[in-house]
């Protein structure tokens, strides 16, 4: 699996922990908050509007709380203007890092990056040094359990993906940005239950990563995940299934 492939993964496992520590539900609220103001309140005309909804909804944020942030937004009710800002960077055995933020205060969040990065064998790089590495994609996943490929499969390529594949216990389905809207309510109208549906950065290439370098990889990845600012960490990292099971066992 791709480095993205397999940190979705291990988010997903420890989704639960996060949820209760609040970081998704404040991560689910700036991107609702953002996408309101950038693009207005409607979600029928606001296409980030619409997917910060559907992930919200699978957050199990409550009906109101979506409301106030998309009011927020929009100024209808008080709130913090977010700047958003990528991040970019390397990290142990010389993998690719790109980190989407969302702050108030630029040079708070900037500071902490660097710290994040220095402390953990990584290093905060310019604009553009890796961002040529990454394409932007959508990806929808779905569990893999009681779906049949082939047809999954058709149902994707007919609504406008570009490809499909099984990771782990999943089935991920990548679109085109311009795309990922159509396919995921095609497969939502479909009754098909999605794990995950996401814009996301993927990589053209992964950096391959042994057992020696890999619990510094997930490390340096858990640390800039759990900075508050932070919304999204991209990164092309490749660890076998093996060294995986062990260092996520550990």
């Amino acid at each position: 699996m791709s480095g993205h492939s397999k940190w979705n993964s291990i988010k997903h496992k420890k989704a639960k922990v996060d949820a209760q520590r609040g970081k998704v539900f404040t991560r689910v609220i700036k991107e609702l908050t953002v996408a309101a103001r950038t693009g207005g309140g409607d979600p029928e005309a606001n296409a980030r509007l619409r997917t910060a909804i559907a992930g919200a909804k699978a957050a199990n944020m409550p009906a109101d709380n979506i409301e106030r942030a998309i009011k927020k937004g929009t100024g209808e009710l008080p709130g913090v203007s977010y700047e958003e800002i990528t991040y970019e960077g390397y990290g142990p055995a010389g993998v690719a890092l790109m980190v989407d933020v969302m702050t108030d205060n630029k040079n708070r969040t900037v500071a902490e990056i660097r710290h994040i990065m220095s402390k953990n064998g990584g290093n905060l790089g310019a604009s553009n040094c890796v961002a040529w590495m990454f394409h932007k994609k959508g990806i929808i996943a779905i569990p893999a359990d009681g779906v049949n490929e082939d047809e999954l499969m058709e149902i994707a390529l007919e609504a406008g993906a570009e490809d499909m594949k099984r990771e782990g216990d999943v089935f991920e389905i990548v679109t085109t940005p311009a795309s990922f809207e159509d396919v995921r309510s095609t497969l939502e109208e479909r009754g098909l239950a999605m794990e995950r549906a996401e814009l996301t950065m993927l990589p053209e290439n992964t950096v391959k990563v042994g057992e020696k370098d890999a619990a510094k990889v997930l490390k340096i990845m858990d640390a800039l995940e759990n900075q508050d600012d932070v919304q999204n960490v991209h990164a092309n990292f490749d660890i076998s299934e093996d060294i995986l099971e062990k260092l996520v066992a550990e």
